[in-house]
């Protein structure tokens, strides 16, 4: 490979390390807080691989006429919209469940409560 093809294709490789981030993050540590954190991470740069083909250089809205001849697709931005929204309320989810698991258990380490049978 040329180096204006690396260069071409870096967004997709800076993208796959953030990914690859948020997933260690979310294996490697056994607070919960911080598996969100990781969890919010990776959701992010699936938010920027839809995002990124998404803009075409010189692309205009789809409207449809004869002084434009390319056009941007809005489906990914709308999506992505859509996505953002969920993982905004995965994310509070989350953290309620943490603060309920933190009351019950005066802890947010996973491996402090994981082998207990009943709530406090």
């Amino acid at each position: 490979m040329t180096e204006s093809q690396i260069l071409s294709q870096l967004n997709y490789w800076l993208i796959i390390v953030i990914m690859m981030m948020g997933f260690y993050i979310v294996l490697a540590h056994s607070n919960m807080i911080k598996k969100l954190i990781g969890l919010g991470i990776f959701q992010t740069s699936v938010y920027f691989l839809y995002i990124v083909p998404g803009k075409i250089v010189g692309g205009t809205a789809p409207i449809i006429s004869s002084d434009y001849q390319v056009y941007s697709n809005p489906l990914p931005h709308v999506l992505i919209l859509t996505a953002i929204v969920v993982g905004v309320a995965t994310l509070a989810l989350g953290l309620a469940l943490v603060v309920r698991i933190n009351e019950a258990y005066g802890t947010t380490e996973e491996d402090d409560f994981s082998g207990r049978d009943e709530w406090h």
